[in-house]
């Protein structure tokens, strides 16, 4: 998996270019942020590209300094099994 970023957004691309994986999340006024939708392709479920996704946005979001909600429900469970992650995550 490949993983591509841009300030609000990391996202997996297959072979072809197309993607079939993304987290989204959002910097609010304070500086942190809210990761609002994790989604990925049919064609990699079962594989933990959601689980990645969110714990590379995890990682981004701790290298700035700053913590995050989680509006996406899938989000939110993965940092409830993740408690390495509870310096970041905003309940």
């Amino acid at each position: 998996m490949n993983l591509q970023y841009s300030p609000n957004k990391i996202w997996i691309e297959n072979e072809e270019g197309k993607t079939v994986g993304e987290v989204d999340f959002f910097q609010d006024e304070q500086g942190d942020y809210d990761i609002v939708h994790t989604e990925v392709d049919d064609s990699m479920r079962g594989q933990g590209a959601a689980g990645r996704l969110v714990q590379a946005a995890a990682d981004y979001i701790r290298s700035t300094g700053h913590q995050t909600k989680a509006s996406c429900s899938y989000a939110s469970r993965w940092f409830m099994r993740h408690k390495d992650y509870s310096d970041v995550y905003l309940p």
